[in-house]
């Protein structure tokens, strides 16, 4: 069997199919005769880890933890004990959806002065993010460690970014087959511009962006568009292999039939619940429906399962909507999935940042899974809109279009009433099994070489 190394911040994940991308992945690829080795921190900022999960991880797989330092304990003594909120913003954290502060920290929104102090020295004084003083201890130990066990090729995958770093050195010294897997952009990651960057600061982002895409030896991206812009960056070859969902999480993946209570119609989110995502039409269009139709009033339930910004749940109060509402937190990755089973109108709201165009949020493919109608509400013509338009699970509406965002609630409606069976189409591309042999064949052709 070969042995491949991932150098990973998440491990094990903390939630959310981005993150959990890694974990998929190692479930599946001794199948395809590759060991994985993880390298990662054994002291993370993290704020929880999805315990549910743990039980996926073969026992194929071997685990290399090594102390990190972060800036978190250094800000925490600087700011006091109650700036989590102002912490996340500082270190970037992907985690933070299981406690306290904002979804998004790195923002448009207004920010207090510590938040514009953190996003200053965030961006300026942590390049390209706050996990890189791991860079040099990690190219120490893992050129030692190389020397004695020996892998077939090396996979980072980032955000964080400096995990790329990682694998550049190492890729220098000692010739491994080395590829840099995406799981968002870096430079053209919608919260790039919010950075407080310097002109020197940016400079230096770009330059270490062009060096890792141009150093790889393949690189992979989540999303087509962004393979795209990754491609006029660079001659190195950009592999598109998106997230997906696991069967193994969705028992009765080929049941097209709602789970959930027939008396009830569930308009469902899960995960992550930004305020630049809120989507205050669609609560708008709820309330004029209540207004209209009694039974529609009694039978409609709003299920966030997952972290969600205050202002979004005011925004469904103040609309009259607050009896509907079930405000259900951080729930683990099997709770969340049993919410999506159960839905009637599944809603994916993007955020309200024209890099979106490009993004297709990791839940959209688990939205999937579900097998239950999506309401996007975005970019019309983005890399979501296309997912659903092909595969026939729902359709993207932009934030201000009324009367789409009506008509799909609307039709919802009538196909809960009639308990219509749901049929999306071309799922088999987005399985966790089908990407995994897409990764083994690219790291075969490389470890050949």
């Amino acid at each position: 069997m070969k042995r491949v190394l991932v150098i990973a911040y998440y491990w094990p994940p903390a939630g959310g199919s981005g993150v959990q991308r890694w974990l998929k992945f190692a479930k599946y690829l001794p199948g395809e005769d590759w060991q994985p080795v993880i390298y990662t921190p054994e002291n993370p900022e993290i704020s929880s880890v999805d315990r549910t999960l743990l039980d996926e991880i073969p026992a194929e797989v071997e685990t290399i933890r090594r102390p990190i330092l972060e800036p978190y304990g250094i800000y925490r003594r600087l700011m006091g004990s109650n700036a989590s909120t102002d912490m996340n913003t500082l270190i970037g954290n992907e985690a933070a959806q299981a406690t306290g502060g904002e979804v998004n920290p790195i923002s448009g929104g207004s920010k207090s002065w510590k938040q514009n102090l953190s996003l200053w020295i965030r961006g300026n004084l942590f390049i390209p993010d706050p996990r890189v003083w791991w860079l040099r201890p990690s190219v120490r130990f893992l050129k030692k460690y190389l020397k004695e066990h020996p892998v077939d090729a090396i996979v980072t995958t980032g955000p964080p970014q400096s995990m790329h770093l990682i694998g550049l050195k190492l890729h220098k010294e000692t010739g491994i087959p080395w590829v840099a897997d995406f799981r968002d952009p870096w430079t053209k990651m919608f919260y790039y511009k919010h950075l407080h960057l310097s002109k020197a600061a940016d400079r230096k982002q770009h330059r270490l962006e062009k060096a890792v895409l141009d150093g790889a030896s393949a690189v992979i991206s989540v999303t087509p568009l962004v393979q795209r812009e990754f491609q006029e960056m660079t001659r190195t070859p950009v592999i598109l292999i998106t997230n997906g969902f696991d069967e193994d999480d969705y028992p009765a993946f080929t049941d097209n039939v709602r789970s959930g209570d027939p008396e009830r119609f569930c308009v469902t989110h899960t995960g992550l619940f930004a305020e630049d995502g809120n989507p205050l039409v669609l609560w708008d269009v709820l309330a004029e429906k209540c207004a209209e139709d009694e039974s529609f009033r009694n039978a409609l339930r709003i299920r966030l399962a997952g972290k969600v910004d205050e202002a979004i749940v005011t925004a469904i109060e103040a609309r009259g909507l607050g009896r509907c509402l079930d405000n259900l937190g951080y729930r683990s990755h099997l709770e969340a999935v049993a919410e999506q089973r159960a839905a009637s109108l599944l809603i994916l709201p993007l955020r309200q940042e024209p890099e979106y165009f490009n993004v297709l949020p990791g839940k959209i493919f688990e939205y999937l899974a579900a097998r239950r109608p999506v309401l996007g509400i975005g970019q019309e013509d983005g890399a979501a809109a296309k997912v659903l338009a092909d595969t026939g699970a729902g359709v993207m509406c932009d934030w201000d279009n009324a009367a789409a965002i009506r008509s799909t609630v609307d039709r919802a409606w009538s196909a809960h009433l009639a308990a219509a069976p749901f049929n999306p189409t071309g799922l088999e591309l987005y399985t966790r099994r089908h990407l995994t042999h897409l990764l083994a064949t690219l790291l075969n052709q490389l470890s050949s070489r």
